[in-house]
């Protein structure tokens, strides 16, 4: 056994007697690290990443492109850093699907800005509930550019149907702007709104979410 694996060794038993809150940040990415890089020391390598990004959060957050940057990470511990807070951030929302009522504009919002919290380009989301307001599917519609996104009438009304949907919430970002209604916005919703009105389906809100905060197209009026 070499001295990298005597150290790895007690990193281990040490994450598993004490968690990861025993574990400065470095420490934890070490640790992390040693699941896509066998054969190396990745403590230098795990400080060359606070050292480039500042934080922890920064890390995990950072492209699987500039990630590569770093001297000694390759492609697997790029891929695995930015693997596991999207796994997480999946569980999370799967846990969170189970029993979600979103019977308010501060509740859909709410969960439309933890889907929407690592998204870099505009995103189109469709909620569909039933009459008490409880979440069946969220389904993603589309992903554009930083400022567009394609929204596809036809698949809003499939998804209604095949969900057996009775209200629908459409909901998107603005990834470099504010969380206000652009005037494409009002065509896109008069438009989504005739279309699910033709079978029988209400389209409750339209959320606009941007920089931590959104707004409710509904709670503005435009929708009463």
């Amino acid at each position: 056994m070499g001295i990298h694996d005597g150290h790895r060794e007690k990193m281990r038993k040490r994450f598993l007697q004490s968690g990861l809150d025993a574990f400065a940040d470095h420490e934890a990415l070490e640790l992390l690290l040693y699941y896509a890089i066998p054969r190396r020391d990745t403590n230098p390598i795990a400080h060359a990443l606070m050292e480039r990004y500042g934080s922890l959060p920064a890390v995990l957050s950072a492209p699987v492109e500039d990630l590569r940057k770093v001297e000694g990470i390759g492609e697997s511990g790029a891929i695995l850093l930015k693997l596991v807070p999207q796994l997480t951030r999946k569980a999370r929302l799967a846990s969170a699907a189970q029993e979600t009522v979103l019977n308010s504009s501060e509740r859909a919002g709410a969960y439309l800005m933890e889907r929407f919290s690592d998204e870099r380009n505009e995103v189109i989301y469709q909620l569909c509930l039933d009459r008490k307001g409880k979440l069946i599917a969220c389904k993603r519609l589309s992903e554009g550019s930083v400022t567009n996104a394609e929204l596809n009438t036809r698949q809003v009304v499939e998804n209604a149907i095949l969900t057996s949907a009775s209200v629908v919430i459409l909901s998107h970002n603005h990834p470099s702007g504010l969380a206000l209604p652009s005037e494409e916005d009002y065509a896109a919703t008069n438009r989504i709104r005739a279309a699910l009105a033709a079978i029988g389906v209400e389209l409750a809100d339209h959320i606009i979410v941007s920089d931590g905060d959104f707004v409710s197209m509904a709670d503005s009026g435009y929708l009463g």
